[in-house]
């Protein structure tokens, strides 16, 4: 069983599962269905992603309307700072983020429930990130929110980071608050 481990907002749920390791290398248990609903995660998966990314590479703030998408997130090389941004307008931490490290080490897992935004920025010179998704990728009801949101004030622990263009042209939050669903 994973260990859970302290987060700030109602839903995103962070572990730090048991890492069996000798001179041969390690094994660790990714996602057992049993195991994450005994804290809490309930979504049922149905796509599974990969990307690769070279250092400063930011991707997000990035989520999807109905019916939403939670993920299940792990870095399997190299090490990023994952973010979660609560979109929830009825929740006590609408518009608060929060950051933890995934890397390759200590090979933490983050799940982010529907009804937030997901980004990460690499911090090693590559990053790969491979992550479970309870809906299949649709293009119509993929958003976004601008990563660099004063209103937000993620730190995302770099100066200059490297964005596609659709992430330097996404709206703050304030601009899409009445079309968010939740």
């Amino acid at each position: 069983m994973p260990a859970s481990l302290p987060t700030k907002l109602d839903g995103v749920v962070l572990v730090e599962p048991a890492v069996h390791g000798d001179e041969r290398g390690f094994f660790v248990e990714t996602f057992s269905r049993d195991a994450w609903a005994e804290l809490g995660v309930d979504a049922e998966f149905v796509q599974h992603n990969h990307s690769r990314s070279a250092r400063d590479t930011l991707r997000g703030l990035h989520f999807q309307t109905e019916p939403g998408q939670a993920k299940l997130l792990r870095c399997p090389r190299g090490a990023i700072l994952d973010v979660a941004v609560d979109l929830r307008r009825g929740s006590p931490t609408y518009g608060e983020w929060e950051g933890h490290v995934l890397d390759d080490e200590r090979h933490r897992q983050l799940f982010v429930p529907v009804g937030f935004a997901h980004g990460f920025v690499v911090l090693s010179e590559v990053a790969d990130v491979a992550y479970l998704v309870s809906s299949l990728y649709d293009p119509d009801t993929e958003r976004g929110i601008a990563w660099d949101d004063p209103d937000v004030g993620v730190d995302w622990q770099v100066s200059e980071p490297l964005l596609s263009e659709r992430d330097k042209t996404a709206p703050k939050l304030a601009e899409i608050a009445d079309s968010l669903p939740w």
